[in-house]
């Protein structure tokens, strides 16, 4: 464990670097601090002890790194970089959505997805008459964040477990920070926005990766 607590601690004070430099530091810290946060955040998921399951652990790992290749996408200038962008963390959720049906099957418990579908359906409603050329894109990506949130939380209703809670809240926390990111580029600049957005990714990626941990107690 003072390894993963080494990295855990290591990959917060990255990710706080990160969002100092997006304020007042220079292209290259950001270019740096970035992509290192996120790599930092997949080596704990793959050092993690106890793994709740092999399965989930490469799962949940592939999607951590899909996560990194939507990061340097997203640092570059231009519409491509950005769809590319897109298309890896819509690869990521995918991963991180069949990590948590590896854990628990998929569910359909209609209380737990109407929420997710209202608020998918707000959001679009807000970002569809602005997206232009990506409009289909946003939509596909939208709904794969989605069903990554509602999965997470079927997967901790079947099990009730530490994991299962840690991989819920991250996946919300996702959920939130890309919504933000979202309404950024397509709507408004948000006040803060590196600070909330990459605050609310940090976080979620940290709670994803120690969701591959299953703790003694739980075992």
């Amino acid at each position: 464990m003072p390894v993963t607590l080494t990295l855990t601690f290591t990959a917060i004070a990255s990710g706080i670097i990160y969002i100092w430099a997006a304020y007042a530091g220079s292209q290259m810290q950001r270019y740096l601090f970035k992509p290192l946060t996120t790599t930092l955040i997949l080596a704990l998921a793959l050092l993690l002890p106890a793994p709740v399951s092999p399965l989930y652990r490469g799962l949940i790992a592939i999607g951590i790194l899909f996560s990194l290749s939507g990061d340097i996408f997203l640092m570059l200038p231009g519409n491509s970089p950005f769809i590319w962008g897109l298309v890896s963390f819509l690869a990521a959720h995918l991963f991180y959505s069949a990590g948590y049906v590896s854990r628990s099957g998929f569910a359909l418990h209609w209380l737990i997805v109407l929420p997710f579908v209202v608020y998918g359906m707000v959001l679009l409603s807000l970002l569809l008459p602005y997206t232009g050329a990506v409009r289909v894109p946003v939509n596909l990506y939208a709904i794969v964040l989605i069903v990554m949130g509602w999965q997470a939380t079927e997967m901790w209703w079947a099990l009730r477990d530490l994991p299962a809670l840690l991989a819920m809240i991250g996946a919300l926390l996702f959920i939130a920070s890309d919504s933000l990111l979202a309404l950024d580029k397509f709507r408004a600049p948000l006040p803060q926005r590196d600070l909330l957005v990459m605050g609310a990714y940090y976080s979620a990626l940290l709670l994803i990766a120690w969701s591959v941990h299953l703790p003694v107690n739980n075992a």
